[in-house]
């Protein structure tokens, strides 16, 4: 067996970087950039009032009260061509063009109008208030947005105010997904009284997605060594095969033996782990392989750890793909063996306003409930000694992927 950080390291050094491609901005939510972005503009193109009120000279409002003549106005999408002399202002609104000569906002709840003058009667201006200068957000040139990043919706709207139609990103890597075993059936489908529902290609397909990735079903191979072979063809031109179940060595696990007739080369399979021991992970041809245990609970742990470690190598993201949180145990646990151990568990907060996390008292790898409420996983390292409630622990978020406001 090898460790869990051997094997993250080896498949994360195997994948390479799946070429980009160009999309619009309304499609761009999620996807990893490809290059840098500058901005196509300056922004503000030009100084602009930040209020409601009159542009002004700030030496003609110096001593107050000051009366003065009003030459124009300047709105948002509009502008006053004329220059603003000794004695003069325009009536200007916010967003609208400081004119030329103006060097200060005078805000309209500070001023008296009297026909085409104006007193402004408190609130003296000096130079460059209320004003936002030509550039103040960015300029022209600059660059905003880093290669690595995964957009957010903040990011798209940046990327459009920059005047940048089109993106180059990542395209989504495919992730070929097959399931195995005669016990599995689809939800919805009539069950035989040995056959459970598949719960595995489901919930990959929805996490591929969740870390910018795209599935494929190719379905639920039986028990036939001619079915899973031939089934197992249809990843041909993916970027990666999945496989659920089938990666142990009993008779009926049949992943290494078939795969490995038609061409898979093994790197390596047996993690010191708790749960998801029996994983494999290889090459078919050029296609990498990530053999996921059968069982729910370790198939979903093995993705958080592995699945989504390769994902983000090909894209090229620029985000920690196993970042751990130290809380709070909330419960004593006792010493643990050889293996890494991957313990469901919910957040709360204790009465001292710290997050502490409480281990589920069944911790068997069949029980996807446990699972699905979980909000992390408290990481027990190899014969790591008894912890009381307490003490400090490493866990795994359940949470994430690269979908963001």
């Amino acid at each position: 067996m090898i460790s869990v950080e051997q094997a993250r390291r080896r498949i994360v050094q195997s994948m390479r970087p799946i070429a980009p491609e160009q999309v619009s901005l309304k499609d761009a939510l999620g996807r990893v950039l490809a290059e840098d972005v500058a901005s196509r503009r300056t922004q503000p193109p030009t100084a602009v009032s930040a209020m409601d009120g009159y542009a002004v000279r700030a030496e003609d409002v110096a001593q107050l009260p000051a009366r003065l003549k009003i030459i124009g106005y300047s709105q948002a999408g509009g502008g006053h061509d004329g220059v603003v002399g000794p004695g003069e202002t325009v009536r200007i609104f916010t967003g609208a063009p400081v004119p030329d000569g103006a060097d200060a906002i005078v805000i309209q709840e500070n001023t008296e109008v009297d026909g085409d003058e104006v007193s402004v009667i408190e609130g003296s201006a000096s130079a460059g208030r209320y004003v936002r200068p030509a550039g103040l957000d960015f300029e022209a040139g600059q660059i905003l947005l880093r290669a690595g990043k995964a957009l957010t919706a903040r990011d798209i709207g940046l990327a459009a105010g920059m005047n940048v139609p089109w993106l180059k990103v990542r395209r989504r890597p495919r992730i070929a997904l097959l399931a195995t075993g005669d016990e599995i059936v689809m939800p919805g489908e009539p069950i035989g009284p040995n056959q459970i529902v598949s719960t595995n290609g489901l919930s990959l397909a929805a996490f591929i997605s969740a870390e910018g990735g795209s599935s494929i079903d190719l379905g639920i191979a039986p028990d036939s060594e001619n079915a899973l072979a031939s089934m197992a063809a249809g990843a041909k031109g993916a970027d990666m095969l999945v496989t659920m179940g089938g990666a142990s060595v009993g008779d009926h696990d049949l992943v290494q033996r078939v795969l490995g007739d038609i061409g898979l080369e093994v790197d390596f399979w047996k993690i010191a782990m708790r749960p998801g021991k029996p994983l494999i992970f290889g090459h078919l041809g050029k296609t990498p392989i990530l053999g996921l245990p059968g069982n729910p609970v370790s198939s979903m742990v093995c993705a958080v750890i592995y699945l989504r470690a390769a994902i983000r190598a090909m894209l090229a993201l620029d985000a920690p793909e196993y970042e751990t949180v130290e809380v709070n145990l909330g419960a004593d646990l006792a010493e643990n063996d050889e293996r890494q151990d991957y313990l469901r568990a919910r957040l709360e907060t204790g009465p001292d306003g710290a997050t502490v996390a409480l281990p589920f008292d069944l911790q068997d790898s069949s029980m996807f409930a446990h699972l699905a409420h979980a909000d992390c996983l408290i990481i027990r390292a190899p014969f790591a000694p008894a912890a009381k409630a307490g003490s400090r622990v490493a866990t795994l978020p359940l949470t994430g992927g690269i979908v963001s406001i």
